[in-house]
């Protein structure tokens, strides 16, 4: 079967392109073409003019649709969290365990193993944040759960589920020759809720650290005589930074002086998203601990962050309207920035041939119309996402 993608405005390596169609076979892009070759097609489908841009790719979502990762990692949890994060353009995600005891780190693998041979919808893999943290920089995390990453763990992190893993570690909490080892055995590391100094932070990039998980928040901070964390992060060139453009987790401010420092195509859109993106209720349970949702916040009872309600639409939208970037480099950094931290440029986050179709149709305002992964438009989703 030849599905032809017609009357649209593609977003490709090129740019924005008028007057193309897109045709997918077996769940790939097979050419970009005229509109003469949809005649061919066994399908068509009207983009009726809106724009059709590779799907969102989000490497940190703890949760949505009511539901958080950690409560139960299972394959029914990852499923319907990917269908609650669709409705908002996201084709490709990493369902991310916070810090917890290590036989739910293990039966969260499990999960993601079995969701991916089930063929569920846009699971990328896994992130496992935590529970080697600094408890100086915990944020949220339960400090009873925090532990120090010994040799005998690599093995867990590193085994075979099919997909990527991404491992967020404070490296003070482990040594540069375990941080080898588990990136030599595959796995991304990514350093956050860390206190560690630039020296520090110098040694574990040198051994393999490639990015910094939601920079600014929850790491040691830029100052006169101490770079820390986010220096050493501002500083690397080839390093990767996500970051949540809320308005609320860091300044727009910050964030533009920031972007100033080292290469765009360094950063990528985050949502650290918690249970209630993509759910009617937005109070939830986070181990144990009542967190309230407001404006986009959620905070627990001492008003600490406790991860966000923001969708990836919405942080295409503030990034272009927040940080003032155009909308073509803000949808780059929700699709072919983290496609290529995640090491997946072969397969996700353009059009173009050869590419799975992952795809979300939007209007101007980045409202999410219609979503494919591997070119298939996943029917019955409510895409709701709405310009503020």
């Amino acid at each position: 079967m030849l599905l032809a993608l017609t009357n649209g405005r593609l977003l490709t390596d090129a740019g924005l392109q008028h007057g193309r169609t897109v045709l997918i076979r077996d769940g790939r892009i097979d050419a970009i073409t005229d509109g003469d070759d949809a005649a061919r097609a066994d399908r068509s489908f009207d983009l009726q003019g809106h724009l059709l841009v590779p799907g969102f790719i989000d490497t940190q979502v703890n949760g949505g649709g009511g539901l958080l990762f950690n409560d139960d990692p299972s394959v029914a949890t990852i499923a319907e969290i990917g269908r609650a994060h669709r409705r908002f353009g996201t084709t490709g995600f990493l369902p991310t365990l916070i810090s917890d005891d290590l036989h739910v780190v293990v039966r969260a693998i499990t999960a993601v193993r079995d969701a991916i041979a089930q063929g569920v919808p846009g699971v990328l893999g896994i992130h496992i944040e935590g529970p080697y943290l600094n408890a100086e920089r915990r944020g949220v995390h339960d400090a009873t759960k925090l532990r120090w990453l010994e040799e005998d763990a690599i093995g867990m992190l590193a085994a075979p589920h099919g997909g990527k893993t991404l491992v967020t570690l404070a490296p003070e909490r482990t040594t540069p020759r375990i941080i080898r080892k588990l990136v030599d055995a595959g796995v991304i590391v990514s350093a956050g809720h860390t206190n560690a100094t630039f020296e520090e932070l110098q040694v574990a990039l040198a051994h393999g650290i490639r990015g910094f998980t939601h920079l600014f928040n929850a790491m040691s901070q830029l100052t006169g005589r101490e770079p820390g964390a986010v220096g050493a992060a501002l500083s690397h060139a080839e390093s990767w930074c996500g970051i949540i453009v809320d308005g609320r987790h860091v300044h727009p401010a910050v964030l533009q002086i920031a972007m100033r420092s080292k290469r765009r195509d360094r950063f990528m859109l985050v949502t650290d998203a918690m249970p209630s993106v993509g759910a009617a209720k937005k109070s939830f349970q986070l181990q144990g601990r009542p967190i309230s949702v407001a404006d986009s916040m959620c905070v627990d009872e001492q008003g600490r962050l406790a991860g966000s309600d923001i969708d990836m639409a919405s942080a295409v939208r503030n990034t272009t309207k927040l940080l003032a970037l155009d909308l073509t480099e803000s949808l780059k950094m929700a699709s072919a920035y983290p496609a290529e931290f995640l090491g997946l440029t072969h397969d996700v986050g353009r059009i173009a041939p050869g590419q799975r179709a992952n795809f979300a149709l939007i209007d101007d305002d980045v409202n999410v119309i219609a979503t494919w992964i591997d070119g298939r438009r996943q029917e019955g989703d409510e895409h709701a996402s709405r310009a503020s």
